[in-house]
């Protein structure tokens, strides 16, 4: 009897299935927060990606998993597959797909007039504006920043530069041309 309750005393009062889960919990926490503390802190390599590099990226390494064939995955595997599909999902919607590397280039040339951040230009080449509203909201003080000229010339050089989806704009000139035969 003795002998019993030493031993009982000795092991934990948390089953060893509970300690692991805790364990575990507790590992992952920390791993998250490493992961948390190294973001915060200023990298020399970080850089902005556009909503086009994105959608690149994740269209070449879909393709790379395609040849590649492999079949069997991790379940961490599968939730990167799921993010990926999820992102490219979203992404494929935007004005971005549209986009090359010729005519971001382009864009970021002419962009090089206007006085603004590189988070502003990348709003402006992501969201594609189509409306002073809608600069407003991307720019910064832009009423401060920015004349109403020129924010009708952001305006143009995005229009006349970025490629919009074809059917909106086929649409929107069936639109104007039934505007100007009704007059």
């Amino acid at each position: 009897m003795i002998v019993t309750s030493q031993r009982a005393s000795l092991e934990s009062p948390v089953p060893r299935r509970m300690r692991a889960w805790t364990w575990e919990r507790t590992h992952m926490a920390a791993r998250s927060t490493k992961v948390l503390m190294s973001c915060s802190r200023k990298d020399a390599n970080a850089a902005l990606l556009s909503n086009f590099e994105v959608f690149q990226l994740l269209t070449d390494l879909k393709q790379q998993r395609k040849e590649s064939g492999k079949s069997k995955q991790s379940s961490g595997q599968q939730n990167l597959n799921t993010i990926m599909y999820e992102t490219l999902k979203y992404i494929s919607k935007t004005p971005c797909r549209y986009q090359s590397p010729e005519t971001v280039k382009e864009f970021l040339a002419a962009m090089k007039g206007h006085k603004l951040t590189k988070a502003e230009k990348l709003q402006l080449l992501n969201h594609r504006p189509v409306t002073a509203v809608e600069i407003q909201l991307m720019v910064e003080e832009s009423e401060e920043r920015l004349t109403e000229e020129q924010i009708e010339s952001l305006l143009q050089t995005v229009a006349s530069i970025l490629p919009g989806d074809p059917e909106e704009q086929q649409r929107d000139s069936a639109m104007e041309t039934e505007g100007r035969g009704g007059q």
